[in-house]
């Protein structure tokens, strides 16, 4: 059984992107992936100045999906905290029996 699955994608208006994928996960996540982007450039594109290019709109694009991993990346690192003083003060409670 093949564990790879040659895709094509097409972003903006570039030319169309190949790439394997796992099958499974992987594939939805790129196609889903594929559909965000798409859906966002093409609502900015309508909205664009005249002096922006389609290139500038898909940097635009690229920098709002990135901001959105930072911010998400920032509160798991906030949870992780949370848990690690919560396990911290759950072993003190649990571990100093007298």
């Amino acid at each position: 059984m093949k564990d790879k699955l040659n895709i094509t994608i097409k972003v903006a208006n570039q030319r169309p992107l190949r790439m394997a994928v796992s099958l499974g996960e992987e594939e939805e996540e790129v196609r889903q992936a594929e559909y965000f982007v798409n859906h966002v450039w093409a609502k900015w594109m309508d909205d664009k100045a005249a002096d922006q290019s389609d290139s500038d709109v898909l940097a635009m694009t690229a920098i709002y999906f990135a901001r959105l991993y930072i911010q998400e990346y920032r509160k798991n690192e906030e949870v992780e905290r949370h848990l690690a003083s919560f396990e911290e003060t759950l072993d003190k409670i649990l571990l100093d029996i007298k």
